[in-house]
């Protein structure tokens, strides 16, 4: 049997990331994945083409019971680090709104940088390994008939379970006596009903709108589907977005004040799903029109009753039943609690040489890149501290 030092469960980018790190640092590490291959949720990431990373990254694009937890790791392994691994691979990338770091070509180009860093770090990988149960004797974490005193769980969420995603991380929390944060799905698609359910006769209708929830406020777009409410700006809210909470959209965020009295001052004759058509898909404008009960020119309409409308446009509230949970989510919030690791490394406070990182951990980040910019600098943080305890003895 071989002596590691650290043993690495889950090959997905945090598990993947730290043991390469770690095994580059000296480290004997072994990474286990119950999947028959490594990276399965990278490849699919970016519609293929892996959002690797945001280079406005910031502690407060990241939503965790302990807000500060993240600042620690993410100050020290920054956006500009992995794109420079990035580049001396060769890999192609562009920048697309917002900061977002995407390939050029294919996601399969991170999984095969992260495979060959793993290889350079003298990393054995074994895939489709069924864990079993994990023990903790003798100073050791014993699993799948290996050994070694420093366990990584990097297993993630249970988002997305066709890809075999699981709450093992939780459980295993739980068994070394780590709270959990109740998991939810974040970065999900969000469902409606009742009268907002007449907005899904709208299915594959987007618009460039302001969409808030509580105080949180995303600019990007929505789109209306067959069940409810997605895109961008509201996969954004929703992991902001708690059962009962409704969501406002803004769907003319760039009109000035007192937009439809100038409207109806300019073309008194016209009709507001006309004006709004001219910003707004016809068949929202005519939606929105129906539902605000505006009918007839606007010279017709009297000032305050543009202005209610203007009012209810700038915050038009749904108020959703429900998300279209874990399956849809692109990640999950929630997960193993900040308060019993170490914001410097990463290792449980109670139980010396257990780490957690990546979307097992109670930090998740917005849309765009920031969840991979997690797990790589979670993962550096425990491999510092996995390389350093080995090196020590």
């Amino acid at each position: 049997m071989a002596e590691w030092d650290a043993i690495v469960l889950g090959a997905g980018a945090a598990g993947l990331f730290c043991a390469a790190q770690a095994g580059q640092r000296g480290a004997r590490v072994l990474l286990l994945d119950h999947a028959d291959a490594p990276g399965k949720k990278i490849l699919i990431s970016g519609g293929g083409r892996c959002n690797f990373t945001n280079v406005n990254t910031a502690p407060d694009r990241f939503l965790s019971a302990n807000p500060h937890f993240a600042k620690s790791a993410l100050s020290r392994y920054k956006p500009q680090d992995f794109l420079a691994l990035v580049e001396i691979y060769g890999v192609a990338w562009h920048e697309k709104t917002l900061g977002q770091l995407f390939c050029d070509s294919s996601a399969r180009q991170i999984v095969d940088l992260l495979l060959e860093e793993c290889v350079k770090g003298g990393v054995e990988l074994r895939c489709g390994v069924m864990t079993g149960e994990v023990e903790h004797r003798d100073g050791r974490f014993h699993v799948a008939g290996e050994s070694a005193p420093r366990l990584v769980i990097a297993t993630g969420g249970p988002s997305i379970p066709k890809l075999g995603a699981t709450g093992f991380a939780y459980d295993l929390a739980r068994q070394f006596g780590l709270k959990v944060v109740q998991p939810r799905p974040a970065l999900v698609p969000l469902t409606l009903a009742g009268e907002d359910a007449l907005f899904t006769e709208l299915s594959g209708v987007s618009a460039d709108v302001t969409a808030k929830c509580g105080k949180a406020r995303f600019r990007e777009a929505a789109l209306f589907t067959h069940r409810g409410l997605s895109g961008p700006a509201i996969l954004q809210v929703s992991s902001y977005w708690q059962r009962g909470d409704e969501v406002g959209i803004d769907f003319l965020p760039d009109q000035p004040a007192d937009w439809l009295i100038e409207a109806k001052q300019q073309r008194p004759r016209s009709g507001l799903a006309k004006v709004l058509g001219e910003t707004l898909s016809e068949r929202l404008a005519q939606r929105l029109t129906e539902r605000l009960g505006v009918t007839g020119e606007l010279i017709n309409q009297t000032d305050k009753a543009l202005r209610a409308a203007q009012a209810r446009l700038a915050d038009w509230r749904f108020l959703p039943n429900g998300s279209e949970g874990f399956a849809k989510a692109e990640v999950t919030a929630g997960g193993i609690s900040t308060a019993d690791l170490s914001s410097q490394t990463m290792e449980a406070r109670r139980v010396p040489g257990l780490y957690a990182i990546g979307e097992a951990v109670d930090v998740t980040g917005w849309l765009g890149g920031y969840n991979f910019q997690w797990a790589w600098a979670s993962a550096n943080a425990a491999a510092l501290a996995i390389a350093d305890g080995a090196r020590a003895g």
